[in-house]
């Protein structure tokens, strides 16, 4: 899980956004919107006068600052701040979403080792019943039809521990890259694939489902839209620009000293700003239905993912306890009635195909078992962790 974490490309690319978010948060908290404008004028003046003409120089310098009036720099705030939440919130789900890739992935691996285990044993076994169904026909204890059908089992358990050992090697290199292996080396799972009893039940996942960051990050991108849109709402009032002047004017002899001080107000006759306002509404509106879209959404899965984990539970068990100890007392049984003579090396066949089944049965249900608690897990957001970046 470290390793995946730290090595996730998706995981560190949502860890690059926190730079922007803290920028776009640090000019929020300004306390002014715009940075203020100095003006400076320097005038050489000639004057006509009765004989020849006087020069001078003037000049006179000035700074003006925009206010906004309507309460504009804590929207830009809830803004910010809403969104830098969001940002964090997202940083978590995404790392909920990379520990349960890596889970899913090392249970498939694990399940399919198992499973290449169990093709192994059952190709050597019908191996050796086809070499000895071979010999008792040469000896005429046997058909040639036996000894085909003890040949096509053979074949087919050797295809069966092909298909698994290329299944495993395609597991093996998707687990690798998730946890940006090299791909020289690849994973290998150690580990019982048993049905863990969960430590939950169905009405502490509901109740925690709408605080998982998924959702949480949904509500705060609510939030951050329905304070732009109030930032909108409120840039339809202009800017008051204040500005102060000074400056030195006239005649050498007859200077004069300037301070000016301005107010400059836009009418908003024209301009109301209903394009701003309107995509605000828009984006407000999209938010609000994805985030009640996907609550609704997440409680139907947990709900329907429950359902499917409680089957798959009762199904691990019935095979456990009911159906794999009864083929493996048949098994012996039919061992013994083999040597006593009572049946032939095909009714042994059946009886191991029937063994081996119940046991490729039991991986898949099992491997299913895992993918589905992850996926509820998932889907819950349990456990319930802090936002950790």
């Amino acid at each position: 899980m470290s390793l995946a974490e730290s090595a996730n490309p998706a995981l560190k690319i949502k860890r690059a956004e926190l730079a922007a978010a803290e920028g776009a948060q640090a000019d929020a908290s300004a306390w002014f919107n715009s940075n203020p404008e100095i003006t400076l004028d320097k005038t050489r003046r000639e004057v006509a006068l009765p004989v020849g003409s006087d020069r001078y120089r003037e000049w006179n310098g000035g700074i003006a600052q925009k206010l906004e009036i309507a309460g504009q720099r804590g929207h830009r705030q809830d803004a910010a701040d809403a969104s830098m939440a969001a940002l964090r919130a997202e940083i978590a789900a995404t790392r909920q979403q990379v520990r349960a890739e890596v889970e899913a992935g090392f249970y498939r691996v694990l399940a399919l080792q198992q499973r290449a285990e169990i093709e192994s044993r059952a190709l050597k076994l019908f191996d050796d019943t086809a070499t000895a169904i071979q010999k008792r026909r040469v000896a005429g204890e046997d058909t040639r039809l036996d000894a085909n059908v003890a040949s096509v089992e053979a074949e087919r358990a050797r295809n069966q521990l092909a298909i698994a050992q290329e299944q495993l090697l395609e597991a093996r290199s998707e687990l690798g890259v998730r946890l940006q292996m090299p791909p020289a080396r690849l994973p290998q799972a150690m580990g019982d694939l048993v049905a863990t009893r969960t430590s939950y039940v169905l009405a502490d996942l509901l109740s925690r489902a709408e605080s998982q960051p998924r959702l949480l990050a949904l509500a705060e991108r609510e939030n951050s839209a329905d304070a732009r849109l109030n930032l909108e709402r409120a840039s339809r009032y202009p800017d008051i620009t204040v500005g102060a002047n000074v400056g030195r004017e006239g005649p050498v002899g007859g200077r004069e000293r300037l301070t000016t001080f301005s107010v400059s107000l836009p009418l908003p006759l024209f301009k109301r700003n209903q394009a701003g306002i309107g995509q605000a509404t828009t984006d407000l509106e999209q938010a609000r239905i994805e985030r009640q879209t996907n609550i609704r959404d997440t409680r139907a899965s947990v709900m329907t993912l429950w359902v499917k984990l409680s089957s798959l539970e009762t199904r691990v068990q019935r095979l456990r306890e009911s159906v794999l100890p009864a083929l493996d007392d048949n098994q012996s049984l039919s061992l013994k009635s083999q040597r006593a003579g009572q049946i032939g090396l095909l009714e042994m066949i059946v009886v191991n195909r029937q063994v081996l089944d119940a046991r490729r049965d039991l991986i898949d249900a099992l491997t299913e078992y895992h993918a589905t608690r992850v996926a509820l897990e998932l889907a819950a957001g349990w456990p319930v962790e802090g936002n950790k970046q």
